[in-house]
């Protein structure tokens, strides 16, 4: 580089010594310069005449190519500092069924209106295999239920997420505001299949009742849980987070069956080797701006 962009002062301003003056170079160091390419490519580049210098032929050949190289890389510098300001750029996303549905469209609807030069994808995965996905470079970042055990990824944990207890609005546990994991399996259960971590999760709390669970239905979607639940099908343990309107709307009731230690918790996933791209430092930031000084969600 330190040789063409002499090629390219000599070239432009048709002499050594304002061409050193130019690019901050002594004459000398000029001149051995284009010896150097003069030597590397068989061929005389500039004729010396006197204190001015011209293109021969092999020089213009070369000086064409010369600046086509240059132009390139001053596309490259400008697509570059756009990725840094976020201007132009994609970001995947990996994340759970529960995340990408209740918790992030607020913050991909901020991040949209931050940056909308950046095309946000977003891969649903359960949080292992998100956390796979960020190793293996097919996503940069995922957003998970914490631990994992991954060594080819970094961990920062974000909040804790509360799983709930909730029932139809005239089921006879509507009135309490906690409730113990015996009293849930005395009724019919609506859980998630059993390929999620959320089940995993569930049936390890249920064990400790040393009772067996009255699983009635298994289903692939917490939407679907929470439909059958509204109609008195049964019970369900679900993250608070995804029934907030229900609540609101009164047509379910939610207990919380947990201590706070017991709760899950939420957070960030990236390669462990260099750092994050600018989106995924971004939508990270961004993410932490959201949760603020919430202790659970």
């Amino acid at each position: 580089m330190h040789r063409l962009t002499a090629f390219r002062a000599v070239a432009v301003l048709g002499s050594f010594s304002r061409a050193a003056i130019k690019i901050g170079r002594t004459q000398p160091a000029v001149s051995q310069a284009i010896k150097s390419l003069e030597e590397e490519f068989n061929e005389p580049l500039f004729l010396r005449l006197g204190r001015n210098a011209k293109l021969t032929p092999a020089g213009e050949i070369l000086n064409s190519h010369v600046e086509d190289a240059f132009d390139s890389l001053a596309q490259a510098r400008a697509r570059l500092q756009a990725a840094r300001e976020l201007k132009h750029g994609t970001l995947m996303i990996a994340t759970s069924d529960t995340s990408a549905c209740y918790l992030l469209p607020p913050v991909l609807t901020a991040f949209r209106r931050m940056y909308p030069g950046i095309e946000v994808t977003i891969s649903n995965r359960v949080s292992a295999v998100a956390a796979e996905q960020v190793a293996a470079r097919e996503a940069d970042i995922g957003l998970v239920t914490l631990p994992i055990s991954n060594p080819l990824v970094k961990e920062e944990p974000l909040v804790r997420r509360e799983d709930v207890a909730i029932c139809a609005a005239l089921h006879p546990l509507s009135h309490q505001k906690h409730a113990k994991l015996k009293d849930l399996v005395q009724y019919p259960l609506l859980l998630l299949d059993s390929c999620s971590n959320t089940r995993a999760f569930i049936d390890r709390l249920l064990a400790q009742t040393r009772q067996p669970p009255r699983v009635s239905m298994e289903l692939g979607s917490i939407e679907v849980i929470k439909r059958l639940v509204e109609l008195d099908f049964g019970i369900s343990i679900v993250p608070r987070i995804a029934v907030a309107e229900e609540l609101k709307r009164g047509t379910l009731c939610a207990m919380s069956v947990l201590r706070k230690d017991q709760c899950r918790m939420l957070g960030v996933v990236t390669r462990k080797k260099g750092e994050p791209s600018s989106a995924a430092a971004a939508f990270a930031k961004m993410l932490r701006e959201w949760v603020g000084t919430r202790e659970m969600l």
